[in-house]
């Protein structure tokens, strides 16, 4: 795509990209015209909807339905999400101010993450702590938590140690592994590869091809516990990765589009929900533990494709509903405490079916969650507007991380 395409797009990216209208094959997002006033906002709808489906996905998973919920995707479908996301976001930098400011994405990161993360951490020590859901705390397990080697430390040693429910906080340590050196390895390409984002997605989807190679060397020869491969950066970033391709090499909202709307709805989009339903269904662990991971990444690609770029069509008009929308605002902190409250409706209706407590815990986590974007989540967005040194762009209700 042409720079001055390019540059027209950010120019009007500053107010939110609203849906299309109804009708017609190949109906894109439409992009709202920039008020008088500058608003600092990005924001894709369908994206709150993705991660409202995809914390969905877990949660169920986590409330006993795993052996016929794949809850690991729906950890893949937010890494994916990030890795789109903050790519989308760095280029959009670029472009509108000529450099990327690492002080600004770290200050940026540091404000989304940390505040709820550790805001709920103390909660779930506190309720061990005060025996409200049994368990243990140690001394190293809980530095891990803290310092963000969850993932590592549970492939090394379990989650003896950890207050219940918070084994979920290995996924957000691969994406705080990400954070830390993504917007390095971003800022290298455009130094080597400057204003070529096609070749600077093949180098990332040549670094995903590397870490499969290296997922099915650990699994076929070296033969590590499947943790090693499910949760450890090293194995898993590539998950990331395909969406940071996706956001350069193709992007819905900064390129034109390739191939026809007609292709991308009726031929990619059925041969990625085939491929995603047979990494589902094949359960030979040399393939769940290698090749999987992989698949499911290249067939997210058409669904986020389609997703934005035809928000009102068929099933994904459903993610653009404000209801929706709202669950992938508060998905964040949902993530973080669902598995907390989870434990503890088992401790105490242990006797209660298992459907009563699932709801009983996702209303109880949906209430604990608003009130923490109340009070947490929305201040700190105002600090982050207000620090950011250029403050340029600020996300919106898209915030990457679960």
């Amino acid at each position: 795509m042409r720079l001055g395409v390019r540059r027209r797009y950010c120019e009007s990216v500053e107010s939110a990209v609203v849906p299309a209208p109804p009708g017609g094959a190949g109906t894109q997002p439409v992009v709202a015209p920039p008020p008088a006033a500058k608003a600092r906002s990005f924001h894709i709808p369908s994206l709150d909807g993705l991660r409202a489906v995809a914390f969905l996905i877990v949660f169920v998973a986590h409330a006993h339905l795993g052996d016929r919920i794949p809850g690991g995707f729906g950890v893949t479908v937010f890494f994916f999400l990030s890795g789109y996301l903050i790519t989308t976001l760095l280029r959009i930098e670029k472009e509108r101010t000529g450099t990327i400011s690492l002080r600004d994405f770290y200050l940026r990161r540091a404000l989304r993450i940390l505040p709820p993360f550790y805001v709920v951490l103390l909660l779930a020590v506190l309720t061990t702590a005060a025996g409200v859901t049994p368990g243990s705390l140690q001394l190293k397990p809980m530095l891990a938590l803290l310092g963000h080697f969850t993932n590592y430390w549970q492939v090394h040693a379990g989650t003896e140690g950890m207050p219940p429910g918070t084994g979920v906080y290995w996924s957000l340590a691969v994406e705080e592994h990400f954070y830390l050196a993504f917007p390095c390895l971003y800022l290298l390409l455009l130094r080597l590869l400057p204003g070529r984002t096609r070749l600077q997605a093949a180098v990332l989807l040549g670094l995903c091809a590397a870490v499969l190679a290296w997922r099915t060397t650990l699994t076929l020869f070296l033969h590590p516990p499947a943790d090693r491969t499910y949760m450890a950066t090293d194995a898993r970033v590539d998950s990331i990765l395909f969406g940071c391709a996706l956001a350069l090499g193709a992007n819905p909202v900064l390129d034109r589009p390739g191939g026809t709307s007609w292709a991308w709805r009726y031929v990619l989009l059925p041969l990625a929900a085939a491929g995603l339903f047979a990494s589902w269904l094949y359960r030979a662990p040399w393939f769940r533990e290698s090749l999987r991971y992989s698949l499911q990444g290249v067939c997210l690609a058409p669904v986020f494709v389609v997703a934005m770029r035809n928000p009102r069509w068929g099933p994904f008009w459903l993610l653009n509903r404000r209801w929706v929308r709202h669950v992938g605002v508060l998905s964040y902190s949902l993530y973080l405490l669902h598995h907390v409250v989870i434990y503890g409706f088992d401790v105490w209706m242990p006797e209660t079916p298992i459907v009563v407590r699932g709801a009983l815990a996702l209303a109880v986590a949906l209430a604990i969650s608003e009130a923490i974007h109340r009070v947490i989540e929305k201040p700190c967005a105002l600090k982050r507007q207000q620090l950011a040194h250029t403050n340029w762009l600020v996300p919106a209700g898209s915030a990457p991380g679960p």
